[in-house]
């Protein structure tokens, strides 16, 4: 005759027949990653061909980057040195006083600091003007607005040696010649920043603005708190190649600037140090060195938006 087992008995029976669960060997936590995220294990062809092609990527790596690592090794070399036959990578001795001579010959250190100033206040421009512009042109309804769009993205065709001579003229009517605001603003208002904006701006999700202007969020405040927060790739790339382009920029600085030892920019200074060095082609290789480490720190230290932004700025076609 069985007797019945209440409540209490019942859990205890569970708890002590139910086995222990055995603990998870790496092997199997492996396998069961691989399961989860679809991935199966590589064949020996797939794996010839993934070490071929990284093999592939290494090499085209180490050509490209040849150059500068010639040029590095370059500027410690002596002056006599660089232009040897047979060409040799390292010289006789190795001079890391090149790269603090540079600076004994001309104000280097003037058109670093020039550079810099106009880099970023002409970057900080273009960001406020581009995003603006993208939200109208992209985000806002009104009418004529892809016709005036087509007339400002038309601006992209035309060389900008063209108006080097109309934007000289206007800077003289202002009295801008010589001065910070003729090498930030005549570059500020540039179609590419605009539509590189525009086409992000449009990829975002018209709902979410049309959510926050029902709680009574004007396009300016939805503009501030929604639409820009979400745009911090394409933001970062903009800003990336605003801040190359006014970098290196040459041809302007060079026709607007007058007194170079007080507005001239880096690459005007690389342009006018070997004619105060002479033939001091080690102190020219280690200015150009000098002068590549700050745009290689940013693109280094936005590398993750750089991907991003570009992989998504062309995604919107509403």
């Amino acid at each position: 005759m069985t007797t019945p087992l209440g409540p209490g008995a019942l859990a205890e029976l569970d708890t002590v027949g139910t086995p222990p669960a055995p603990r998870r060997r790496v092997k199997r936590d492996k396998r069961e990653k691989e399961r989860v995220s679809g991935g199966a294990p590589m064949t020996r062809g797939e794996r010839v061909r993934l070490v071929f092609g990284h093999i592939f990527i290494y090499i085209a790596a180490l050509i490209f980057i040849s150059p500068l690592i010639y040029a590095f090794f370059s500027a410690l070399k002596p002056n006599q040195e660089i232009f040897a036959m047979p060409p040799t990578l390292v010289g006789s001795e190795i001079r890391w006083s090149n790269f603090a001579d540079v600076f004994a010959y001309g104000p280097f250190l003037t058109y670093i600091g020039n550079s810099f100033f106009v880099s970023i206040a002409g970057t900080l421009v273009v960001l406020a003007v581009s995003t603006m512009a993208g939200y109208a042109f992209g985000r806002l309804r009104w009418k004529g607005r892809d016709a005036v769009f087509v007339l400002f993205l038309a601006t992209l065709m035309v060389p900008a040696e063209v108006l080097v001579i109309p934007m000289f003229t206007v800077m003289q009517w202002f009295g801008w010649v010589d001065t910070y605001q003729a090498l930030i603003f005549p570059f500020a208002f540039t179609a590419f920043g605009t539509f590189l904006m525009r086409q992000f701006f449009r990829g975002i999700p018209f709902e979410l603005e049309e959510a926050a202007r029902v709680d009574g969020a004007g396009p300016v405040r939805s503009f501030l708190q929604i639409v820009l927060p979400l745009s911090k790739s394409a933001v970062a790339v903009l800003a990336v190649f605003t801040f190359l382009s006014f970098w290196n920029s040459y041809l302007w600085p060079l026709i607007v600037t007058v007194d170079y030892a007080a507005h001239g920019t880096l690459p005007i200074g690389l342009a006018t140090f070997s004619g105060i060095t002479g033939t001091r082609w080690d102190l020219q290789m280690a200015a150009a060195i000098i002068s590549m480490i700050p745009t290689t720190i940013l693109v280094i230290a936005l590398q993750k938006h750089l991907v991003k932004g570009i992989s998504m700025a062309g995604l919107g076609g509403r």
